[in-house]
């Protein structure tokens, strides 16, 4: 069973599943992956030069092109627009990845505003990520085709405070243009839930991290397949790259030992200046970066920043991306269809 969103109609998507562009996790592998499912593949190119960002898109295009031979597949390209990432002018950005080819870009952690035309101009649709209905009705007049509602209960950077199951009808309510729901979504039930509340499509982010495709060490991925819902921690203790953004977190050593420190204040926290892993070309990588644990890291991984959501809980197994996206359909399906029948019956 497929299911015809406002989403899937935008997008030009099968299915109204969303990869979230997960930081360095993504790859041209698993965007191709989701995109060869019906759904929307992502990557996050924020901290990529201009160099770097041509050439993972263009390679996403070929693997698509190989992969997915009867349609063009669908990817994004998100971009952060927060000043203190220290990254690239995002105008330079945006141009680079409109010159690519590029048809659908997010912006997160910032005002869209000011790239929309430019966007719209050269043909590509545009998301927002928002945190509560006043952001959405002011993304929408700035011309933004589409919202996407990070709630409280997603992994990695946080840019709001409500959770899903209040923020997404709230949003729904507030504008026309389509609704993606992100933050604690990762099977069947979670997509039908919030498509019963509104949105038209669902944002997978952890559930994507853990899946055979992501550029993740494979220790990071471990430590989240075994995690429980109860186990992540919204915190800003990873700042070295990205200071005063909240963001998710498995817990591990590092968050607890800050803890038994009694959460002391940058520059006094323990190993402070401790390197606990290396980078694939040798920099070192202290214990409060912000950095994502990728395959070619060596070193203590599980002191890193463990990036992961609430629905780690519901993120047990390792699989590949495709069949993460035919399963969260055909499970929504079923769940529907079994509320259907529970309704007749009562």
């Amino acid at each position: 069973m497929g299911f015809d969103t406002a989403v899937t109609d935008l997008l030009g998507i099968e299915h109204p599943v969303v990869q979230a562009p997960i930081g360095s996790a993504t790859c041209p592998e698993l965007a191709a992956a989701v995109a060869d499912a019906g759904g929307l593949g992502h990557l996050a190119v924020t901290w990529r030069d201009r160099e770097e960002t041509r050439r993972v898109i263009a390679e996403t295009h070929r693997v698509i092109a190989e992969t997915v031979p009867a349609t063009e597949g669908a990817f994004a390209v998100n971009l952060v627009l927060d000043e203190e990432t220290g990254v690239l002018d995002p105008a330079e950005h945006v141009e680079t990845v409109l010159d690519a080819g590029v048809d659908v870009v997010s912006f997160s952690f910032g005002d869209a505003a000011p790239h929309v035309d430019r966007c719209h101009e050269a043909g590509a649709t545009v998301l927002q990520t928002v945190t509560d209905a006043e952001s959405a009705r002011e993304a929408e007049s700035a011309g933004v085709d589409c919202v996407v509602t990070q709630g409280w209960e997603a992994g990695g950077h946080l840019q709001g405070e409500v959770a899903t199951m209040p923020l997404v009808p709230c949003v729904a309510d507030a504008v026309d243009v389509p609704v993606v729901a992100a933050g604690g979504v990762a099977d069947g039930r979670g997509l039908a839930a919030v498509l019963a509340l509104g949105a038209d499509a669902a944002w997978l982010g952890t559930r994507f991290l853990a899946t055979e495709e992501a550029r993740v060490h494979r220790a990071y991925r471990e430590r989240v397949l075994a995690a429980s819902e109860s186990e992540t921690t919204d915190t800003e203790l990873f700042d070295k790259g990205w200071p005063g953004m909240p963001h998710r977190v498995v817990e591990n050593e590092t968050v607890r030992r800050w803890r038994d420190a009694g959460e002391p204040a940058p520059g006094e926290r323990p190993g402070e200046t401790d390197t606990v892993a290396h980078s694939g070309d040798g920099q070192p990588i202290e214990r409060y970066d912000e950095a994502l644990a990728t395959p070619e890291l060596s070193g203590d991984v599980d002191a890193m920043a463990l990036f992961a959501g609430q629905s780690a809980g519901l993120t047990d197994e390792r699989r590949p991306a495709g069949e993460v996206v035919t399963a969260v359909v055909s499970e929504a399906a079923a769940t529907l269809d079994g509320l259907d029948e529970h309704r007749h019956e009562n």
